[in-house]
């Protein structure tokens, strides 16, 4: 059962890690690949994830995070480990509808 509703978390904060852990599992399920073979200080791209699998994977973390990402997110923050982390600063400042970069 997939534990994340859309906009049910809208108000939750996350850690990094916890944003982390979301990403690791996600990009693994759409590359087919295990969790434990992605590394969060790789660059996303150095698994070969595809413009397609960043635009599912930004809607996915819209619904997780309850506001709008920008798909750009992925070139300016292109490791998961610097995405958690302008993710969960993200949450802890804004009020915006739309993710601003």
């Amino acid at each position: 059962m997939n534990q994340f509703i859309p906009n049910s978390n809208a108000n939750r904060s996350y850690t990094v890690e916890e944003i982390q852990a979301w990403l690791v599992s996600h990009i693994a399920e759409q590359l087919n690949v295990e969790p434990d073979e992605i590394d969060v200080k790789e660059p996303l791209d150095s698994y070969g994830l595809d413009s397609v699998q960043a635009i599912l994977l930004v809607n996915k973390a819209e619904k997780l995070l309850g506001f709008k990402l920008s798909p750009m997110l992925l070139w300016h923050y292109p490791t998961i480990a610097l995405l958690a982390k302008r993710l969960v600063e993200e949450l802890e400042t804004s009020e915006s509808e739309v993710f601003q970069i």
